[in-house]
């Protein structure tokens, strides 16, 4: 079922199984149960290579930002999008939190995973170690899945408070979610965005399946082509290896999604 992949790890942790498989090109994806979604495609080889189209486009969030010194990542999979930051932002701290300690003995032995004085990883409940930080970030990337969604307890106007109260004045939240196609959640976590967050942004990821909700403290206004110029700046400053303005595809104030039912999260 997994187009000639080798398994290299097959492995159930107390939390769910965990599945790292190879393809002919040495691309390692990480899987939880054999009928997951690719959680994570890694280049062990290669720190700055993203594969997977929403981790492609997640940069562009930061057209929003003023400020890159502090970032919080919530999940690590096979860790590619901690590794791509920590590659072209050399001056950036990154925490990382992952609730699994076998993701991350995977991600480290398996992915080229690596701590260092600037990128740090942390076992814990994302919304405990969220709620424990006293210094704010400048981003915070919500990208928390199990076999099937995004846990409960991190999709609530409760947690998404705390989420604010951890980021700067003008920083922002970037937060990966199934689309409503697959998730009959989708506008209940939208209405919960707009409820905690004074603006949110939606980027529509170039290939079916998933948005990203960029949600902001404060408000800003900014169109589809300032944000373009923006992402070809990013790509320049920070030396991609690929225009991080082909990757903006839908991208909207969320204010002008209809939702036609719904209702906010809570605990």
């Amino acid at each position: 079922m997994f187009n000639e992949e080798k398994i290299l790890v097959a492995r159930q942790s107390g939390f769910q199984t965990i599945l790292l498989t190879e393809n002919q090109a040495g691309l390692r994806t990480l899987r939880f149960g054999e009928e997951g979604a690719s959680q994570s495609v890694v280049n062990v080889g290669d720190p700055s290579h993203l594969a997977l189209p929403y981790a492609r486009l997640l940069p562009a969030s930061l057209g929003f930002c003023t400020k890159l010194e502090r970032m919080l990542i919530v999940g690590l999979g096979g860790g590619s999008l901690a590794r791509f930051f920590r590659s072209h932002f050399r001056e950036m701290m990154i925490d990382v939190v992952e609730l699994d300690p076998a993701v991350v003995d995977v991600a480290r032995d398996h992915c080229g995973f690596e701590e260092d004085s600037q990128l740090r990883v942390h076992v814990d409940d994302g919304r405990d170690f969220i709620k424990s930080k006293t210094a704010p970030y400048d981003v915070i990337i919500l990208d928390t899945f199990d076999a099937e969604s995004i846990p409960a307890h991190l999709t609530t106007l409760e947690f998404l408070n705390e989420v604010k109260n951890a980021v700067t004045p003008a920083g922002i939240v970037v937060a990966n979610v199934w689309g409503p196609a697959s998730n009959p959640a989708y506008a209940d976590m939208l209405l919960t965005y707009r409820a905690a967050f004074d603006a949110v942004y939606i980027f529509d990821v170039p290939a079916p399946g998933t948005k990203l909700f960029a949600a902001l403290k404060q408000t800003q206004t900014i169109s589809r082509d300032e944000l373009i110029q923006k992402c070809h700046a990013i790509s320049e400053k920070y030396g991609f290896k690929y225009d991080l303005s082909a990757e903006v595809a839908g991208f909207r104030d969320s204010r002008d999604e209809t939702v036609r039912a719904g209702s906010v999260l809570t605990d």
